[in-house]
C-alpha cells in the first residue's frame, strides 16, 4: 500500500516492462531481435525496450493493434525494410489483417512516394508468404 492505494500489479523496472511487451508483440525474445547488433552495441537494445516499447507503447490510450498500424505507416515513409518486416510481423501478432496492413502501406504513397510503398508492399508480401497467409 501507498498513499491509500494497493498496487494491483507487481513493480517492474522499465526494462522489464518494455521486455514484456515487445517480446509479447514480437513473439520472439529481447536477445533473438538484437542479437545481430549486442556484440557492437550492446545499450541499444535497453534504449529500445526501456523508451518506446516501456514508455510509449504501453500508454493507454491507444491500442497495440493501433501503433503497430502507425508504425507500419512510419517505417514505410521512412523506407526502413528490416523494421518494417519486422512491424508486418507485429501488426499481424497483436490482430491486424493482411488486407488493414497493405491499405495502410498504400496510403502512404500519397505521402512519401510510389517507389517507397511499392517497397513496403512487397515487404508485406515476404512476410505474408513466409507465415503462409497469401
Amino acid at each position: 500500500m501507498l498513499n491509500g492505494f494497493e498496487y494491483k500489479f507487481k513493480i517492474m523496472s522499465r526494462y522489464e516492462k518494455g521486455k514484456e511487451v515487445l517480446e509479447g508483440i514480437q513473439q520472439r525474445t529481447v536477445e533473438e531481435i538484437f542479437e545481430g547488433i549486442e556484440d557492437i552495441a550492446p545499450d541499444m537494445s535497453r534504449f529500445v525496450v526501456e523508451f518506446p516499447y516501456a514508455e510509449i507503447y504501453t500508454r493507454e490510450e491507444v491500442d497495440l493493434k493501433t501503433r503497430e498500424l502507425c508504425t507500419v505507416a512510419a517505417l514505410t515513409t521512412l523506407g526502413t525494410i528490416p523494421q518494417l518486416k519486422e512491424h508486418i510481423n507485429a501488426a499481424l501478432n497483436v490482430g491486424n489483417t493482411p488486407t488493414e496492413i497493405v491499405e495502410i502501406i498504400m496510403q502512404m504513397s500519397a505521402y512519401c512516394g510510389f517507389p517507397k510503398s511499392i517497397n513496403g508492399v512487397v515487404v508485406a508480401k515476404e512476410v505474408f508468404t513466409e507465415r503462409d497467409i497469401l
